[in-house]
């Protein structure tokens, strides 16, 4: 009996495994390299903030390799037909930006000359963020034709290093409230506030990722994403900043199929 049923056990394996090498013969491989530009932000632009006086992007390259399985057979897109397949992919992705904006009784915390204080800020905002992310999308994708594919669906990303810091001047900080005692702050290393809020950043973010690939030859193509975060980047618990900021990221670059 026991005999028996090792034998069941091995064949079904056998078979499994034998199906699930048929089933990846066909898959395709792809690798690719972007650029992405975007920043982490609110969702609708909140009173608080009045002006957005200098935004600087970073050096946000993207590299993946992105495995494609067709769920018809590739005959359909030799006609013409839209086929449906599925994409997953490994990608390793910085998002970063800089931004300078002019605030008005933002709930802010900061520390000047030593002190830590905290309360409702009026002046000038410098806020840089920079990530460095492992995202695994899973997207539907659509195929129309031999060489346009338009991919939609969730990611996860696990972020690997993280900053959120900056300061503030030319402004003052109502303390607690906002008809509190008045601190002012200048433009000079030791006259304006600074923060650090890079210890309240999620490890985990989710988010929906949209774009296209072209096929441009045999081997090389082109395309466009927009990865829309739907998680805050900051946890749950953390309520200084009164807004809670996503990561929004646009990204143009090349592919090559590898198989």
């Amino acid at each position: 009996m026991m005999r028996k049923t090792i034998l069941t056990i091995l064949l079904a394996a056998a078979t499994m495994a034998a199906g699930a090498k048929s089933w990846l013969a066909d898959v395709e491989y792809t690798a690719r390299l972007g650029y992405s530009i975007g920043g982490t932000t609110p969702v609708g632009m909140p009173a608080t903030i009045r002006s957005l006086n200098h935004y600087t992007p970073k050096a946000n390259l993207a590299l993946g390799v992105d495995a494609h399985k067709r769920l018809t057979s590739l005959q359909g897109v030799l006609t013409g037909a839209p086929q449906w397949g599925i994409l997953a992919g490994l990608h390793y992705e910085r998002k970063a930006m800089e931004v300078d904006a002019t605030v008005k009784n933002y709930s802010m915390m900061m520390t000047k000359g030593g002190d830590e204080i905290e309360g409702y800020y009026t002046g000038n905002l410098v806020t840089e963020c920079d990530e460095w992310v492992l995202t695994i999308p899973v997207l539907a994708t659509l195929s129309l034709g031999e060489k346009v594919m338009l991919k939609c669906g969730p990611y996860l990303s696990y972020v690997a290093s993280r900053a959120f810091e900056g300061y503030v001047y030319d402004g003052y900080l109502r303390r607690v409230t906002p008809t509190g005692e008045k601190i002012e702050m200048g433009n000079t290393d030791d006259t304006r506030g600074t923060f650090d809020f890079s210890g309240e950043m999620r490890r985990l973010q989710a988010g929906l990722d949209l774009g296209a690939d072209w096929q441009i030859g045999s081997r090389w193509g082109a395309f466009a994403d927009l990865k829309w975060g739907l998680s805050g980047i900051h946890r749950s618990s953390f309520k200084t900043i009164e807004q809670t900021l996503y990561p929004i990221y646009g990204t143009l670059g090349v592919t090559y199929k590898l198989k």
